[in-house]
């Protein structure tokens, strides 16, 4: 893209940049090409979700391994030093977009007010003010005070306060207190008591706040929190310990290391005449995992079914989450309710979710793919992939010309400081040398101040120009 165009990109095809540059950094500091990868995903992610994240990983060059959930992933950083003994993990992950808590089990290695302005619809305005904010929260979860300072907020307008933890405390006491909710509740789930949790690991930047540490440990009846892993890092080491096992090269450390997800939320299919949301695949079953049910038609001679697949906790198919549908053609005509259609759920080891119906009668079969909301088709897929390695090409191209820029820059300023060389050959170098190395020299910096977007050859050039002359003139003079 150049100048003022403009270009839609699709969720994955950012995505895919953000892991594309992850990728370079890493292969920078390894030294090698990155091929193989584990991604983690916030737990409550759904299918389309995963897909879309594993599409990211594709367009970006990547060969997306496994998915792992952030909380799995935490946990597994924690039980790769923590052996000996069956224990109940409760990890709470607070960061700055998701929040999950989940319980595991460990077995040995089993795993408006002083301004009077309203800047709600100022987006710039509010923008500062993040930024401050979290600046603000972080100091504040380490020291006791700090001032919360904003040049031109609004109009110009100066923002100056003085923030005490008190009293950030008290203004997010209510968001506190509600991050408990899903501790309780994945208690319930579990079918554990506070009791019975061993351990308690925090997760993510949110958690260093003190009050919401300080909440947890009461909720706990006074038990110390595990503060053994950077909550910054965990879930990034958990990943790298699963490609590890998945791998073959994380050692004696991981060979035993079993890695056991659960799905987050029911899977099933619409069916009845009254929508009814029937559950194949229930929430928190252990993963990967197959299970089928058989279903029958509605309709005399009837010869083909409309199968709508749903993720979700309600009763009713309308309150949950449409994944995608599929028809299933050429059930051998009979009176309602005699055809048996066997429809099978899988759920792969990256919680990836497949679909196939079977006519039990004929034993004739279809092979199902489900069209995810917002999926894509493989050619889509094949042209982001395509898109990308241009974006990456530019990118080099785009990151040599800034090289050669800066070299000619730093190589200008460099002969500049040695123009007392000059002096000191003055009797060795003619009028005619230095003036051409002078003239050579101004020229260069009059056209590198008059092109500031030159392509990488040309700044190359412009510096050899300079570079012959100087060489010819002053390392001649010098005898070399």
């Amino acid at each position: 893209m150049s100048g003022m165009e403009e270009k839609l990109f699709r969720p994955e095809e950012i995505s895919a940049m953000i892991l594309g540059k992850m990728k370079e950094t890493a292969e920078a500091f390894l030294g090698k090409e990155i091929r193989d990868v584990v991604i983690t995903v916030p737990a409550y992610f759904n299918d389309a979700q995963r897909q879309t994240t594993k599409h990211a990983g594709t367009i970006a060059g990547l060969n997306v391994v496994r998915l792992i959930n952030e909380p799995i992933a935490a946990a597994m950083a924690y039980g790769l030093d923590n052996k000996g003994g069956k224990k109940n993990i409760l990890v709470y992950d607070l960061g700055g977009g998701t929040f999950d808590v989940s319980i595991l089990t460990i077995d040995d290695e089993l795993i408006r007010k002083k301004h009077h302005r309203d800047i709600s619809e100022d987006n710039k305005a509010l923008g500062k003010l993040h930024r401050e904010c979290e600046r603000a929260k972080r100091i504040l979860s380490s020291g006791y005070e700090v001032r919360v300072q904003i040049k031109s907020l609004f109009d110009g307008g100066e923002f100056s306060e003085l923030l005490t933890r008190e009293k950030f405390e008290e203004l997010n006491m209510e968001l506190f207190k509600k991050t408990l909710r899903p501790v309780r509740w994945a208690l319930q789930d579990a079918g554990l008591k506070t009791s019975n949790i061993d351990e308690i690991v925090l997760v993510e930047g949110g958690t260093r706040i003190p009050k919401i540490q300080q909440l947890l440990k009461d909720l706990f009846d006074g038990k110390e929190l595990n503060k053994g892993i950077n909550p910054d890092e965990a879930v990034a080491y958990g990943a790298a310990i699963q490609f590890g096992i998945l791998s073959g090269v994380g050692g004696k450390q991981t060979e035993d290391i079993v890695l056991l997800d659960v799905t987050p939320l029911s899977l099933g299919v619409r069916a009845g005449v009254d929508h009814r949301m029937v559950k194949i695949i229930k929430r928190n079953t252990v993963i990967p995992m197959r299970k089928s049910k058989t279903f029958t038609t509605l309709e005399d001679y009837q010869t083909s079914i409309k199968c709508e697949v749903y993720q979700g906790e309600s009763e009713f198919s309308k309150d949950c989450h449409l994944l995608g549908w599929f028809d299933l053609d050429g059930i051998l005509p009979a009176p309602k309710g005699e055809p048996e259609i066997l429809v099978t759920f899988n759920i792969d080891a990256n919680g990836i979710l497949q679909v196939t119906a079977q006519d039990k009668k004929t034993k004739k079969s279809a092979s199902i793919v489900i069209n995810l909301k917002g999926g894509l088709r493989q050619e889509e897929l094949e042209r982001m992939v395509e898109e990308a390695k241009q974006f990456v090409e530019e990118d080099r191209i785009a990151r040599q010309r800034i090289e050669a820029k800066n070299d000619l820059e730093t190589y200008l300023y460099n002969m500049k400081s040695k123009t007392s060389e000059l002096e000191k050959l003055a009797d060795k170098i003619d009028s005619h040398g230095k003036e051409s190395i002078e003239s050579a020299m101004h020229k260069a910096f009059e056209w590198f101040d008059e092109n500031p977007n030159a392509n990488k050859d040309e700044y190359e050039k412009k510096r050899m120009e300079v570079e012959v002359i100087w060489t010819h003139f002053v390392e001649k003079a010098k005898g070399l």
